[in-house]
């Protein structure tokens, strides 16, 4: 049994502070132009929508803003923010049933929620909050912090995987980061509940092997393979996990991410990215049930086929005599002629 944990990526822009300011701004202009499409009556009100998107365009053109340039950028998208809600407030005083649409009133809602989020930070000075907002069209994504070289934070989903055989088992699913070491007594229980008895041995991180769960192993009688708490003897070196042995499930995450588009998930719903996902994981089963289907085929099966693979081979090798001999004829020809 291999555990191990890996994010996958929503296919979203990178999100900024900044850029998800102005974004939002933008959609309350719309907002604002639409309902006073839908009144039609009086002056339609202020936005400075494009004194607003000169002050972003020359932060966000710029190669290298300093700090205090960014949070200059970013504090004055929150004031014409800020402004833009009040001016939606006083427009919807004005309507009886409530005049937006389902799809801009939910991003209406989200905008709101990511505005306290922006502001709480500005004040505050700090770059956390619980349940950050990092898209506005997909607002169940979340930071995944890696500690990657390649990329220290990502942006989507976070899963558990459990290799058993070449065979992959998704444990978990979740839009939130979690510590996967906190969860592993659940991991070896879905095992047998899978299997109907615990496995043998365990590989995994260093994350995974604080003193709980060694404790909870050694319990059930469950050889991890790891190293030693403290310093290890000749014989603690023998458990250790060898180089090459977590190989396997490493090389599932990589299969899945080049090869099936696991490292960009495109959909766009909370579900169906939660479908894609799975399907790339049976998709990796299937070609493992694929492979040991030619194995098990037995003496017999191998004669009966043989037969029909050499016959497929001699029409493909005639085919391409016949073509490589007109070639050689025409070309001939050709000699023929000119001389």
């Amino acid at each position: 049994m291999i555990y191990d944990a890996t994010a996958c990526p929503q296919d979203i822009a990178y999100p900024t502070d900044l850029r998800l300011l102005s974004k939002s701004r933008e959609i309350t202009e719309a907002i604002i132009d639409e309902l006073h499409a839908a009144k039609q009556q009086g002056k339609k009100p202020r936005t400075y929508r494009k004194v607003a998107q000169k002050a972003y365009l020359k932060v966000a053109q710029n190669k290298n803003p300093s700090k205090k340039v960014i949070r200059k950028g970013i504090k004055s998208q929150l004031q014409y923010l800020k402004r833009n809600f009040k001016t939606i407030e006083k427009q919807l005083t004005g309507f009886k049933v409530f005049p937006l649409s389902y799809r801009m009133q939910r991003k209406y809602w989200i905008i709101q929620t990511l505005y306290e989020q922006q502001l709480g930070m500005f004040q505050t000075r700090s770059h956390q909050v619980d349940d950050r907002i990092v898209s506005i069209d997909q607002p169940h994504v979340r930071p995944i912090v890696r500690g990657k070289a390649r990329a220290k934070t990502e942006f989507g989903a976070k899963i558990h995987l459990s290799l058993v055989d070449g065979f992959s088992f998704l444990d978990t699913i979740s839009w939130d980061a979690f510590h996967e070491g906190n969860h592993l007594s659940e991991y070896v229980e879905n095992y047998k509940k899978r299997f109907g008895f615990y496995p043998a041995k365990v590989l995994a991180d260093k994350i995974y092997c604080t003193r709980e769960n060694r404790k909870w192993l050694k319990d059930k009688n469950i050889k991890l393979a790891a190293k030693p708490l403290g310093r290890p003897s000749a014989k603690a070196v023998e458990n250790h996990v060898r180089p090459g042995e977590r190989n396997p499930i490493e090389g599932k995450f990589g299969q899945a991410k080049n090869a099936y588009g696991m490292n960009r998930i495109r959909a766009r719903l909370k579900h169906t990215s939660q479908s894609w996902i799975a399907s790339i994981i049976l998709v990796l089963n299937l070609v493992k049930l694929a492979g040991m289907a030619l194995a098990c085929l037995g003496f017999s099966a191998q004669e009966k086929l043989n037969p029909a693979f050499h016959n497929t081979l001699n029409v493909i090798l005639t085919v391409f005599k016949i073509k490589n001999q007109s070639k050689r004829e025409s070309g001939l020809a050709l000699l023929t002629y000119a001389a």
